[in-house]
């Protein structure tokens, strides 16, 4: 078997070849199934940081709707009470003015 030089010299660069070709794919369906996981676990870990950030603004709105609700009954007590003083005023003005009318002052 006479092979000449040059074309063993082919061969070798063809079989390295081949053998690069297979390893990159090798290579990138390794990486691609890491990136895939890597993905999902990123994915999972902004997914679970988003609800619990909505948890907690739900946690805040509950909060101000109570303080809202506390602040209106205030308010509504409030309301109440100036309505009265303003009724009991009134009927003070009446009785004063009777005083006034029979001439006690």
């Amino acid at each position: 078997m006479n092979v000449s030089l040059g074309l063993l010299i082919t061969l070798i660069g063809l079989l390295c070849t081949a053998t690069g070709a297979v390893l990159g794919l090798l290579t990138f369906s390794r990486n691609r199934k890491n990136d895939i996981k890597s993905n999902v676990k990123n994915d999972a870990t902004e997914s679970a940081i988003i609800r619990t950030k909505l948890d907690n603004i739900g946690q805040s709105v509950d909060s101000i709707r109570i303080d809202f609700k506390a602040s209106d009954q205030r308010w509504t007590a409030l309301s109440e009470r100036v309505i009265r003083n303003e009724e009991s005023a009134k009927q003070a003005h009446k009785r004063i003015d009777k005083f006034e009318n029979k001439g006690e002052f």
